[in-house]
């Protein structure tokens, strides 16, 4: 992964308060790490809020763009829509502190660390915010966008895959089991 300047935040220098980066993500960024490669022509925006306080950042990602990714159920490519939010806390710690773990979405950095790069929270973040499946979505009229013949082929399919009745079960059918006339048998024993 190469090293990019473009994600790096100066945060000494900042006034207190919020301030708003605005990033154009592509293919290029995610190619850089190495990202799944059905996932293509990356056309993300990821607006970033960083408010600075005298002893953290809140930070909150908002994503939104497309990408192409293939459809689950046909197999056809299309352009995905991408959008989520995502919100981190930086919190400064002394340099006599040592190691403080992480946790989900709070980060510990040194106070001298006068810079942060957020790139791999960006990274993180936009493959979050892709869906798990991966469906075209409904034209207006209500009739699927997947390719017709594709989902024709899995009808076709699915009715030859169909279980048939097993013969050793089917004798089991004929018998009835009625739980009232054995409870009286017991009963008439005692």
């Amino acid at each position: 992964m190469k090293h990019n300047r473009e994600f790096e935040i100066a945060w000494q220098g900042l006034k207190p308060g919020p301030q708003t980066y605005i990033y154009d993500i592509d293919d290029r960024f995610m190619q850089e790490r190495e990202v799944d490669d059905s996932f293509t022509n990356w056309k993300a925006q990821v607006k970033l809020t960083f408010d600075k306080h005298e002893s953290f950042f809140m930070l909150h990602f908002d994503i939104g763009g497309k990408l192409t990714v293939q459809c689950d159920r046909c197999g056809d490519d299309f352009e995905l829509d991408l959008w989520d939010e995502f919100n981190l806390i930086i919190k400064l710690t002394s340099e006599e502190a040592g190691t403080i773990e992480d946790e989900d979405d709070v980060v510990f950095i040194p106070r001298s660390e006068t810079v942060i790069d957020i790139s791999n929270w960006m990274y993180e973040f936009l493959l979050l915010s892709v869906p798990l499946q991966h469906i075209h979505p409904d034209h207006a009229d209500g009739t699927s966008g997947c390719n017709a013949q594709a989902l024709n082929l899995l009808d076709q399919l699915s009715e030859i895959d169909e279980p048939k009745a097993n013969p050793l079960w089917k004798g089991l059918e004929s018998i009835k089991i009625e739980k009232t006339s054995s409870s009286k048998t017991k009963k008439e024993k005692k």
